[in-house]
């Protein structure tokens, strides 16, 4: 397997991902983050996850597990975490114990080391704007991604562009530090990059925008 040619930038990225700042992750990412710079509501995100998720579900890029842990899910309810920080895996892992829990450790720039077509449905949230690259460049994630879906099974997620949607002042200002750090890398993301990607990809999606926040939703051909 080769190596993606962003994989230092990869792994620096995820470094901010530690048990300690773990716990914060929620505060700031959903109630602050999300409420003033993003300009999306947590609710607009959970309805992706309430409307897609199946019960063989893949999730890349975990985060802390938040919207799985709150979303319309079925008891007995498989779900596989794919995740390059462990610590984010085993914190996710931890809090949806109550379900059939597998991590595994990946690099979404890379394919996937699971079965094709083994998932009803796969979320990416939050995560292309983490990725290094152009919106051409990152959209192998969708590929790698979409090869674990079963024909008819549903890829969703949401990303913070900075092209092409409003973004105020205060997160310009954000995303540039942001992007310095090595924490974002969406200075030039691009609303219709992404809209032709994803076009590219799944004859039957959606791409809805709230502020800066693009939400798409696709059925795997």
């Amino acid at each position: 397997m080769t190596a993606s040619p962003h994989s230092d930038q990869v792994l620096a990225g995820q470094t901010i991902y530690r048990p300690w700042t773990l716990p914060l992750y929620d505060l700031v990412a959903f109630r602050i983050n999300c409420r003033f710079l993003f300009r999306v509501p947590v609710s607009e995100v959970l309805g992706l996850f309430d409307r897609n998720v199946s019960s063989e579900h893949l999730d890349v890029g975990v985060g802390t597990g938040y919207f799985l842990d709150n979303c319309r899910t079925t008891p007995g309810q498989s779900i596989t975490l794919a995740d390059l920080n462990e610590h984010s895996l085993r914190h996710a892992a931890q809090r949806l114990a109550r379900f059939d829990v597998t991590t595994v450790k990946a690099n979404a720039l890379e394919p996937l080391p699971l079965p094709e077509r083994a998932f009803g449905s796969a979320s990416m949230n939050f995560l292309l704007h983490c990725v290094p690259g152009t919106i051409r460049e990152k959209a192998g994630v969708l590929d790698h991604v979409a090869a674990c879906v079963r024909p008819g099974g549903r890829l969703f997620g949401a990303t913070v562009l900075t092209q092409g949607v409003p973004v105020g002042a205060a997160a310009r200002v954000n995303f540039r530090m942001w992007n310095r750090r090595g924490f974002m890398h969406n200075a030039e993301d691009r609303l219709e990059d992404l809209r032709a990607e994803l076009a590219a990809r799944f004859p039957d999606h959606t791409l809805t925008v709230h502020g800066c926040t693009a939400l798409f939703e696709a059925e795997v051909p």
